[in-house]
C-alpha cells in the first residue's frame, strides 16, 4: 500500500459538505458502500455544470472510478446491485431525493441532494410544472420527441417533517432515522397526515400517535 502524501493548502481543492451530514447522518450509516456513494455524490455533484445539480443512474454505472470503489471482496453482487442498494439506502435515509422519468419503454432515475432547493424542484417535477426534459439535457442527451413521463415516489419522512413541520434540526433528525427504521412507511405518512388535520404539527404529537398504534393497534382513537 502506497502511504498517502497529504491534503493540498491550494484553494479550490476542497469539497464542501453540510455540518448536519457529520452530526445527523453519518452516525447512522452502518453499510460502507452507502456512505461511499454518498461522499462520492457530493464531489461528483459539486464539480458538476448545470442547474439543478442531479445525477442519473445510467452516468454512474459508466463511472469507472465508482465502480472501483465499490469493490468489495466476497461480495457476489454486481457494481450494479451494490450501487443500487447504496442508493436505495441514502434515498430511505433522506440524504438522497429520486425522481423517476420514464423515457419510452426504459425508466431512468436522477438523484439529487435532499436541500430547500432541490425538494422544491422536485415537487414542480412531480406536479408537471417543469419538464423532465431538462434532466435529460443535463445528460447530454437530445430528446425532444421522446414521451417522458415522471413516476411519482413516495416521500421520506424527512420530507413529511419538513412539508408538515417546518426546518430539520439535527436531534429530531436522529428520532426520525430511528422512526423509519422502527415503524412501517404508511403508519408514518398517516400519522402526520393525522397531525395535520387535527392543526397539532410537532414531531412529538406524532410520534405519540405512532406509539399509541403500536401499542393499541391502529383505528383506535386518543381518550380525552
Amino acid at each position: 500500500m502506497t502511504a498517502f502524501t497529504g491534503f493540498p493548502s491550494t484553494r479550490g481543492a476542497s469539497v464542501p459538505v453540510p455540518d448536519l451530514f457529520f452530526s445527523a447522518v453519518l452516525p447512522q450509516i452502518e453499510d460502507p458502500l452507502e456512505l461511499k456513494v454518498i461522499i462520492k455524490l457530493f464531489s461528483v455533484l459539486y464539480h458538476k455544470g448545470g442547474a439543478p445539480r442531479c445525477i442519473s443512474d445510467r452516468e454512474m454505472l459508466q463511472d469507472t472510478s465508482l465502480r472501483q470503489l465499490l469493490r468489495r471482496k466476497g461480495d457476489p453482487r454486481t457494481f450494479t446491485e451494490r450501487l443500487q442498494t447504496a442508493l436505495n439506502a441514502a434515498t430511505q435515509r433522506g440524504v438522497l431525493l429520486r425522481v423517476r422519468v420514464r423515457i419510452e419503454n426504459s425508466v431512468v432515475s436522477w438523484y439529487f441532494f435532499h436541500t430547500d432547493r432541490n425538494r422544491k424542484y422536485v415537487e414542480k417535477l412531480l406536479r408537471g410544472e417543469v419538464t423532465p426534459l431538462r434532466l435529460l439535457e443535463l445528460e447530454g442527451i437530445d430528446a425532444q420527441d421522446a414521451k417522458l413521463a415522471v413516476e411519482l415516489e413516495r416521500p421520506t419522512i424527512f420530507t413529511l417533517y419538513e412539508q408538515n413541520i417546518g426546518l430539520l434540526v439535527p436531534l429530531v433528525a436522529e428520532q426520525l432515522i430511528d422512526a423509519a427504521e422502527h415503524y412501517p412507511h404508511d403508519w408514518i405518512a398517516d400519522a402526520f397526515r393525522e397531525a395535520a388535520d387535527q392543526n397539532k404539527r410537532s414531531w412529538s404529537y406524532i410520534r405519540a400517535i405512532l406509539q399509541r398504534w403500536e401499542t393499541d393497534g391502529r383505528g383506535q382513537k386518543k381518550n380525552g
